[in-house]
C-alpha cells in the first residue's frame, strides 16, 4: 500500500486516500474491480447500466462486503428507472453517484439531500457549467482521447476550459494511465484523474484474458473513432464487427441491429417499446437511422460479447487511446501505488523557480 498521498479537493470530498478514479465501465466495473480499487485507496465506480435494479442492490452489498472504503455508482441519467436506482443508492448508503449524462436538477437535489456526493461526467464546458449551477459537487471531464462515447476536444484543451469555468473540483479523464498524467492534470488545476482503460487492464478486472491480450497488443493506431455503432462518436478497438459495420449498408445494419436487440431484450426483460424509447433517448438530437436507434439501445450486448463472453469477433471493445501505451496487468493496488509514486517523483523533479 502506497504511503505517498496527495491531498486534493477530490480526496477531501469523497474520503479516499488518492485522487484517482476508476470509471464506471459497463460489464467491467463490477464488485471485484470496484472493491479492489477502493481497497487501493482510489475511488471505484460501479457500473449499473448493465444491471437490473435488484442486481445493482446486490452488487452494492457485495462491494461493501469486500471493502470498507468509499465507492460510487454510475447511472444513466436518461434511464426510465433512474429515480428508482437513485433510491437504491440512498437506501444502501453509497458515498458517490456518478452520471454518464447530465442528471436533472431534481435528481441532484434528491441525492444531495441524502448526503450523497454527485459527480456527473461531461464532455463540454457548457455541460460542466450547467451541472455546477444545479448543485453538482464535482465533475469528471473527458477529453476526446477517452474510450466509449466521447467528444472531439482534446483533454489538454477541454480541461483548462472547465477548470476556469466552474468552482467545483474537476476530475480529468481521457488519456491518463500513469503518474506523469496525474501530475500534469494537477498542474492544469484538476483535483484528480479518472481512468477506464488502465483499470480494465489490471489483474483485478474480470475481462477475459484473451480480450485483455487483444488490448495489450493494440497500438495507438488500432484505437479508432466510429459513428457506425450507434450514430454517436464512439472510441473503441478496431474489431471485425467494427469493420463490418463501417462497410455495411443500411439494410444489413438494420438486420444486425435487430438480431442484437432480440438478444438484449431476452436478457434484460425489456419490451421492444422500452428499448426503442431508450435508443431514442440516447440520440442527443442526432438524426439516427432505425438500425442506429436499436444499436444505441442494445450497445450493452455488443460490449458484453467482448467483455464477458470473450467474443471479440462479435462485440465492441470500448477503449481510450492509451491502450496503445499499456503493456502490463498490475493489480489495482500495484497500479495505484505506481501512479502515486510516479506523480510524486514527477512533481519533485520539476525545476524550482524564483
Amino acid at each position: 500500500m502506497s504511503d505517498v498521498t496527495i491531498a486534493t479537493p477530490l480526496t477531501g470530498l469523497v474520503g479516499v486516500r488518492h485522487p484517482v478514479v476508476q470509471t464506471g465501465m459497463g460489464w467491467v466495473a463490477g464488485p471485484r474491480l470496484v472493491s479492489a480499487t477502493a481497497n487501493a485507496g482510489a475511488l471505484g465506480i460501479l457500473a449499473s447500466a448493465t444491471m437490473t435494479v435488484e442486481q445493482l442492490r446486490a452488487a452494492i452489498r457485495e462491494v461493501r462486503s469486500r471493502s470498507d472504503a468509499p465507492f460510487g455508482v454510475n447511472l444513466r441519467a436518461d434511464a426510465g428507472d433512474a429515480a428508482e436506482r437513485v433510491g437504491v443508492i440512498i437506501d444502501e448508503g453509497v458515498r458517490v453517484a456518478s452520471f454518464a449524462l447530465a442528471p436533472s436538477r431534481e435528481l441532484i437535489a434528491r441525492l444531495k439531500d441524502a448526503g450523497v456526493v454527485v459527480i456527473p461526467s461531461v464532455g463540454a464546458r457548457r455541460h460542466a457549467e450547467k451541472v455546477a449551477a444545479w448543485g453538482a459537487d464535482a465533475v469528471i471531464v473527458q477529453g476526446g482521447e477517452g474510450g466509449g462515447h466521447t467528444g472531439s476536444v482534446a483533454t489538454t484543451v477541454l480541461l483548462p476550459q472547465v477548470v476556469d469555468a466552474v468552482d467545483i473540483p474537476v476530475v480529468a479523464a481521457g488519456g491518463f494511465h500513469d503518474g506523469r498524467g496525474l501530475a500534469a492534470a494537477l498542474a492544469y488545476g484538476a483535483a484528480g484523474i479518472a481512468m477506464g482503460t488502465r483499470f480494465l487492464l489490471t489483474s483485478d478486472s474480470t475481462v477475459p484474458d484473451a480480450v485483455k491480450a487483444r488490448y495489450l497488443a493494440a497500438t495507438v493506431k488500432d484505437v479508432t473513432l466510429t459513428t457506425k455503432v450507434d450514430g454517436l462518436p464512439h472510441r473503441m478497438l478496431r474489431t471485425e464487427l467494427v469493420d463490418a459495420l463501417e462497410r455495411s449498408g443500411r439494410a444489413t445494419s438494420l438486420l444486425r441491429a435487430v438480431r442484437h436487440a432480440t438478444a438484449f431484450r431476452r436478457e434484460s426483460g425489456m419490451s421492444w417499446a422500452q428499448m426503442v424509447r431508450d435508443g431514442v433517448a440516447m440520440k442527443h438530437g442526432k438524426d439516427l437511422t432505425w438500425s442506429q436507434i436499436l444499436l444505441a439501445a442494445n450497445t450493452p450486448m455488443l460490449l458484453k460479447a467482448s467483455m464477458v463472453e470473450g467474443r471479440t469477433d462479435l462485440g465492441v471493445m470500448a477503449s481510450g487511446q492509451v491502450a496503445g501505451l499499456i503493456d502490463d496487468l498490475p493489480s489495482c493496488a500495484e497500479l495505484v501505488d505506481r501512479v502515486m509514486a510516479e506523480a510524486r517523483t514527477t512533481i519533485r523533479a520539476l525545476p524550482a523557480t524564483g
